[in-house]
């Protein structure tokens, strides 16, 4: 097998972050409309290395995704042994504009899965002079808790119970190959890291009374959802649609990782709305 080397450049990232110093890591790849990525609770930014290597997508975008703080190659603030790990929707809004702004993204599009398809909701309330578009996978505004999350804390199971956990969510007809590459960034998370992620999915960040005050006129939202997910059901994301009033996007053959999962796939979902973004840019 010949050497090939991927088109994606990784660096780090030290900026300031609720008051603490973080040192972020993120990857890109391509040129033109910043697009920046958002993975889901408990894994990192790795789930979007197709989107890096897809040069359709890279000749038109400048792909990037990070890994939040405490997940992948991101490190934690100085003195996490000392404290218990929980994400709010507050640092989590704050931080995917602390990220835009350092690298002096220009009203960057920005797409995220599951917790990242929850904060997309956000940043559409908050924050839409900021982005140019909003695409939310697998969006919902709130999830009721279905399992035991106690388990997610224990140094000695917490990486193969998150795997068994989110395996599940895995349409079963993704390729066996992704697959298990989307489980294994699941087992190599940190003790109670998927845990605190799910503090904002499950409890802090349910947005379910606040979705009237998104107005699709000042940033568009798109919302893309697999058929296969018990998390954020199709069902779910129709009833996010109704109320702020777009058309959503149903992937059949899809599950909860969509991005990694099955990038084959999911590109042929992706393309038409990035195809749709770019054609609402002005001439140059």
């Amino acid at each position: 097998m010949k050497a090939v080397m991927d088109p994606i450049i990784g660096r780090y990232l030290n900026l300031e972050l609720e008051g603490r110093a973080h040192r972020i890591y993120f990857e890109e790849a391509g040129q033109g409309i910043p697009l920046l990525c958002l993975h889901t609770a408990g894994s990192d930014g790795r789930q979007y290395r197709a989107l890096m290597n897809d040069e359709e997508i890279t000749a038109r975008f400048r792909v990037i995704s990070f890994d939040m703080p405490w997940h992948g190659k991101s490190s934690p603030p100085e003195g996490w042994q000392e404290e218990t790990y929980k994400l709010t929707s507050d640092a989590y809004v704050n931080m995917v504009l602390a990220v835009s702004q350092a690298l002096s993204l220009d009203r960057p599009v920005a797409m995220g899965c599951s917790i990242g398809g929850r904060i997309v909701l956000h940043l559409a309330r908050r924050h839409p002079e900021r982005f140019r578009a909003l695409i939310g996978l697998q969006s919902g505004g709130h999830v009721d808790p279905y399992y035991d999350l106690d388990w997610l804390y224990r140094s000695d199971t917490h990486g193969e119970v998150a795997a068994a956990v989110v395996s599940g969510l895995v349409a079963p007809t993704a390729p066996h190959k992704e697959c298990w590459e989307t489980l294994w960034h699941y087992m190599q998370g940190g003790p109670g890291i998927f845990k605190g992620d799910l503090y904002f999915y499950k409890f802090e960040g349910d947005i379910r009374a606040m979705l009237g005050e998104i107005d699709v006129t000042k940033c568009p939202v798109h919302l893309l959802t697999g058929e296969y997910d018990y998390s954020c059901t199709p069902e779910d994301t129709k009833a996010v649609a109704a109320e702020i009033g777009v058309e959503p996007i149903i992937m059949k053959d899809m599950g909860h990782f969509p991005m990694s999962e099955n990038p084959a796939m999911f590109r042929k979902y992706l393309l038409p709305v990035l195809k749709e973004i770019e054609a609402q840019e002005p001439a140059a």
